[in-house]
């Protein structure tokens, strides 16, 4: 018998997160590391001495990056590069994560200082999100790369069989390859502000021209989440003009 199962029906761990674990499939054998995981930002602020969940989110967002490419390059031997980073982008971007935490119900065992509590953050998309990606650094430190493959294998079986179709470019390919159609050049994507706060969700401001016109404006937590944000509205605007000269 596995000693990760025997060890969770003998200690005595919280009935809640033992629930967790078992909707995760992974035992944790440093039951510190999921607590830390959950434990949000505000929550961390109140109870001096504790540590939040922002370090454990980025290892985790690495970590799936590693894992999600690992298993897509090994499932579509004929797919190119374009194909498995679509895919790959899907598998680990904030709606993939949120989606995920709300899969596994993560968000009652948040913990959360009490403004975010009042708000609602146990239902906010960034902080489930935030929250799934700190899981995953957990469990990369408490069983190693392959316990966390074996997360995305669980997960998102669908996108890894053989035969799965091919993702739709994303919504900055889309734009780029049709500014490129309709204009002959491709917009090019500026960084207007960066407040510098970790976890902020509009850290990141960027602005997507053509030319020297702006066509879009868009604000995330990274330059990447800014640029698609920018993105999609110039696709938004894009689609306005094309279907005026129609």
């Amino acid at each position: 018998m596995d000693s990760r199962v025997s060890a969770h029906r003998d200690d005595a761990r919280s009935p809640d997160l033992a629930a967790f674990e078992s909707r995760l499939g992974y035992v944790f054998r440093d039951r510190a590391l999921l607590d830390t995981a959950l434990r949000h930002a505000s929550s961390a602020y109140e109870t001096p001495g504790t540590e939040s969940n922002e370090r454990l989110e980025f290892l985790g967002d690495a970590v799936m990056d590693l894992a999600a490419g690992h298993l897509l390059y090994d499932a579509h031997p004929t797919w190119q590069e374009g194909d498995l980073t679509r895919a790959a982008q899907q598998l680990v971007d904030r709606p993939a994560f949120a989606a995920l935490a709300r899969k596994l119900e993560l968000g009652p065992h948040l913990r959360l200082g009490a403004t975010e509590q009042l708000s609602g953050g146990q239902d906010k998309d960034s902080i489930l999100a935030n929250a799934m990606e700190a899981v995953v650094g957990a469990i990369y430190l408490d069983g190693g790369l392959e316990a966390t493959v074996e997360l995305v294998r669980r997960f998102h079986a669908d996108a890894l069989r053989q035969g799965a179709p091919r993702t739709e470019g994303d919504v900055k390919t889309r734009f780029n390859e049709a500014v490129m159609a309709v204009r002959g050049e491709f917009p090019r994507y500026e960084l207007d502000r960066d407040s510098g706060v970790d976890g902020d969700d509009a850290r990141f401001t960027a602005t997507a021209r053509v030319g020297e016109e702006s066509w879009g404006t868009g604000s995330g937590r990274t330059k990447r989440a800014a640029e698609f944000a920018a993105a999609t509205e110039g696709l938004k605007r894009l689609e306005r003009e094309v279907d005026g000269h129609e």
